[in-house]
Parts: structure tokens; sequence; C-alpha cells
């Protein structure tokens, strides 16, 4: 899954960004609105953690035009700024979710769990593909029944397709939940990393199919006639 954190500590950034890579999250930073602004109308995230006290652009602004777009991704308000007030308008303003600093990472990776199960219309969070399985709230993927052993980068694309079994998932969009902007993945190595996993898969009942031009999806492996 991509996040965006828009945060102008960067101390605080860094801290996030490591907290939230250690549990398979690709974070792409941002420490201005106006760099985040930018991102935001050239990039695809899965949810937006924003801060309100930023330099140029602030948080407030940012998020009234990316709610005026219609630009539906998921934003948590990450705020020291925390009076009623300040959360009810906020949300009303288009905020999915409001955390006041300072905060406990378990609470913020509950609360971003919970927001994107709801962005994804997903209330159980156990995705499944035949004997596959995926708990979104523990990160772990099984197959009959038995933990899976995926690097980070094998995961990261394996959750991105179970996410969507059934429909094309891009080279693109798979790139994506790898890395940021700064740390790009060749098609090369993203191929090496389907293989890999096609392996893993071999007794699951599910199969990785390459869709030419378009890209891979996941899908369940046809029964012999």
């Amino acid at each position: 899954m991509k996040l965006l954190l828009v945060e102008d500590n960067r101390e605080l950034s860094s801290w996030l960004t490591r907290l939230l890579d250690q549990s398979g999250y690709a974070v792409e930073q941002a420490f201005t609105g106006d760099q985040a602004d930018t991102l935001l109308r050239t990039q695809s995230y899965d949810a937006v953690l924003l801060d309100l006290t930023l330099p140029g652009l602030n948080g407030q602004t940012l998020l009234r035009r990316l709610r005026a777009k219609d630009n539906g991704v998921p934003v948590l308000i990450i705020s020291a700024q925390d009076s009623l007030q300040d959360i009810v308008e906020h949300l009303n303003l288009g905020a999915d979710d409001y955390l006041a600093k300072p905060f406990d990472i378990e609470e913020l990776e509950a609360r971003l769990r919970s927001l994107l199960r709801r962005a994804s219309g997903k209330a159980n969070p156990v995705f499944t593909c035949c004997e596959l399985s995926f708990d979104s709230n523990s990160k772990i993927f099984r197959s009959h029944g038995r933990e899976l052993n995926l690097t980070p980068r094998e995961h990261a694309v394996l959750e991105a397709l179970i996410r969507r079994t059934g429909k094309t998932v891009s080279k693109k969009d798979l790139a994506d939940n790898l890395v940021t902007l700064n740390d790009m993945v060749s098609p090369k190595a993203l191929e090496v990393y389907i293989v890999r996993l096609r392996k893993k898969l071999e007794d699951s009942g599910a199969q990785i199919i390459t869709l030419r031009g378009l890209g891979y999806m996941l899908s369940h492996v046809p029964e012999q006639a």
C-alpha cells in the first residue's frame, strides 16, 4: 500500500516513515503543502497522512483543493490542533479521520487499517483467493493455514494483487506499491518478484496471470477437465 506522508517536521516524518515501512507500507514524504499538492496531482496513493501546519500551502487548503477535484483518496489528519471545533471542521471539509499529536504508533496503524478497509468497501480484514489468505490487520499471508515466508517486496506485490483479486493490476501500480520516487524498481526486477511468488503459490490454488501489455492478475487455477 502506498502512502503520502505530509509532515514538515523532518525528524518526525523520518521516524513515521521508518515504522510504517517496517509494517509493509511504501511511504512517499512531502515536507510542504506545495510539494504535496504537486505529488497528489501526478501520483496515486492509497491514503494520505496530513499535518495541518505546513510551510506555504497549509493542510486545510490542501484538503479543500483535493476534495474540490473530486479526489477521494482517504485522508487521515495528524495534527497538534486537537480542539473539538478543529476536528469537526476538518471532518466536514472531507477528512476521513483525525488523530491528535502526540499519538501512539499502534493507534495510528489501527486507524490507518480501518480507513483503508472502509475505502476498499471491505469490512472483513481478511482477503482470500482459493487457499491463499491475507489478514490486513496482522499483515500475514497464509497458504492452507501456514504462514508464507515472503520478502518485503514480494509481500508488497502480493498484497497489491490479492486486494484486487480477479482484476488487472498494471506494472506501474505494482511498482508504486514497492518503492517511493527516489527508489525506482525496474520492470526486470518486478518480473523476478512475480516468478518467485508463482513458485511460493504453487500449492495454494491461486495463480498470478500475465496479461500482455496490461499487467498481472491474481486468480484461481482452473480445474483440470
